[in-house]
């Protein structure tokens, strides 16, 4: 029994993955999870009791996932440069994956107070690692030069999202080499 409810929580999650990249927070519905899994509407309010809830979950698995893969691309890295080179390629590689584009849609939505601290501890992680380069190239405001670097991310992150724009390689390109740019001062 028990097994049968963790694999419908983690449809109604990949349900939710979907409308939300899809749709973005507007789309995540209860009818429409009802409607993805086949569940009645009922049964979704047993997993979860509010559009809030299912947000913080997707928010305690996904994030942690994309962050480490983030970690994992940052850790390969030899020096400060190529570890910020590796910190902005890896987020941008992710823009594609259903994940990272549902935890795109729930940063931009009006969240609550526990998803919001959920989101800020996964992006502290990275933040931490991103500050530590920056410190190692003698940054003397690591902290704020990494909030403006990955405000440059988003951007990028946003154009690549327009699927209209450019390639997102030629994205990618012209972000790293902004980015080291304004890094090395």
């Amino acid at each position: 029994m028990a097994e049968h409810r963790t694999m419908q929580r983690g449809a109604l999650l990949d349900a939710a993955r979907s409308l939300l990249s899809e749709g973005g927070t507007e789309a995540l519905t209860f009818p429409a999870l009802a409607e993805r899994t086949g569940l009645a509407r009922s049964s979704v309010y047993e997993y979860f009791r509010s559009r809030a809830a299912v947000v913080e979950e997707l928010c305690a698995v996904d994030f942690p996932v994309w962050a480490a893969e983030v970690e994992n691309a940052m850790q390969r890295a030899e020096t400060p440069e190529a570890k910020i080179e590796a910190y902005v390629r890896r987020q941008l590689d992710l823009v594609g994956d259903r994940r990272h584009r549902a935890v795109v849609a729930i940063s931009a939505s009006e969240l609550d107070a526990g998803a919001r601290e959920k989101i800020r501890a996964a992006h502290g992680g990275l933040i931490t690692m991103i500050v530590e380069a920056l410190g190692d190239l003698g940054h003397t405001q690591p902290r704020l030069a990494a909030m403006l670097l990955q405000g440059s991310v988003d951007a990028a992150v946003r154009r690549i999202e327009l699927t209209v724009a450019e390639e997102p390689g030629i994205i990618a390109d012209t972000a790293v080499a902004m980015i080291l740019r304004g890094v090395r001062g």
